[in-house]
């Protein structure tokens, strides 16, 4: 089965959001590093590369995961629930090394609303995946109340894909800012590229989301309209 042409647009666009997080944190900001006794720094740029390719570009192949892949319902199932595992994985990873380089360098933690909406963000993302699980995986629902709850599984998830979004966003804006009030010109390559890479995820986001809740083009394509295999 060919890859549906706004599938191939989304992941194009992940691939370049990608590539600018990893040119801003290796290129402008100094590296990558879990231990630093030196350069903090390099212990935060692990948050935003983990949320971004990790957390959120990981996430949304986990989303259309569904329309995307050629196999069996229960197979791409089984990737669905992979992917979002290791999306979750990454994520946390990522606000560990959030809280490590505040911890290591004297900030406070959880402050402002992108740490709020960031933790609140993650937290629901893996009770959304926890009651999948339970209830499309093991032990399992009944097949009645698997219908019922797709629905509002699907829905819920999205909502939280959104939230995640706009997570993003705002850390993308608090650093930004806090860089400029340390020096950075507004109009720098820095500063362009970091504007430049948050317009890149959001048009990632609308992508997925307008790709997975269209009605599907034929028969094997069935993506989240296929509650009776559910």
């Amino acid at each position: 089965m060919a890859v549906p042409a706004p599938a191939k647009a989304a992941r194009a666009l992940a691939a370049t959001a990608a590539a600018l997080v990893l040119l801003w944190c290796v290129h402008f900001r100094g590296g990558l590093a879990l231990s630093s006794p030196t350069n903090k720094g390099l212990i935060f740029n692990v948050h935003p590369v983990l949320m971004l390719i990790g957390f959120i570009i990981t996430g949304s192949e986990a989303i259309m995961s569904y329309k995307t892949l050629p196999w069996s319902h229960d197979t791409n199932k089984m990737v669905h629930l992979i992917l979002h595992a290791v999306a979750l994985f990454l994520g946390w990873f990522g606000v560990y090394a959030a809280f490590k380089f505040h911890n290591e360098s004297g900030i406070d933690n959880l402050y402002s609303l992108h740490s709020w909406v960031g933790l609140g963000a993650i937290i629901l993302y893996g009770l959304q995946w926890l009651s999948g699980f339970a209830t499309f995986f093991f032990p399992g629902a009944s097949p009645t109340l698997r219908r019922a709850l797709l629905l509002w599984h699907v829905r819920t998830g999205l909502v939280v894909y959104v939230l995640v979004l706009l997570a993003a966003e705002l850390g993308f804006l608090e650093k930004l800012t806090f860089l400029q009030a340390a020096g950075l010109g507004r109009y720098s390559s820095e500063a362009l590229l970091v504007n430049f890479t948050a317009l890149v995820v959001l048009l990632l986001g609308a992508s997925v989301v307008l790709y997975v809740t269209a009605p599907a083009q034929n028969e094997h394509t069935l993506g989240y309209s296929a509650v009776h295999k559910s």
